[in-house]
């Protein structure tokens, strides 16, 4: 038999792990969202970083694309620093997800689209230059 006390503790258990979770997530949303850290595409966690105001970038990516390959060191070393704390990164594989690839106007892999809540603010198509980069994630601060 459980106790009172017993299904209070669990209760509170509970509640807390929900109120943990909820803290990681983009406006109360399902789909969990580190800075900087990359995810796949999820259209939910993307409307909530737009109506948050996130700065966002859309990584159209194929894994045999070179550039990707360069392209990725570089933005999750850039993501890291400070001042791009708030940058969700939502991934979309080329190959697999041709829908989203055709919904972002996006044709070519290694495809990069920045956006400062819902407004794009620049897009890049096979650039590897860390400056470059950079540039386009400044646009979304």
């Amino acid at each position: 038999m459980i106790s009172r006390r017993s299904l209070f503790g669990v209760a509170a258990g509970v509640l807390v792990a929900a109120a943990v979770a909820g803290s990681q997530l983009i406006g109360g949303d399902t789909a969990p969202v580190h800075a900087g850290e990359k995810m796949n595409f999820d259209q939910a966690a993307f409307d909530a970083a737009q109506a948050a105001g996130k700065p966002i970038l859309i990584d159209i990516r194929a894994d045999w694309c070179i550039v990707c390959a360069r392209q990725a060191p570089i933005i999750q070393s850039l993501a890291a620093e400070p001042r791009f704390s708030e940058l969700v990164v939502f991934e979309i594989d080329f190959d697999s997800q041709k829908d989203l690839v055709r919904d972002f106007d996006a044709f070519r892999q290694a495809t990069l689209i920045a956006y400062k809540g819902s407004e794009e603010v620049g897009r890049s198509i096979y650039e590897s230059r860390a400056a470059e980069i950079e540039a386009l994630l400044e646009l979304t601060l």
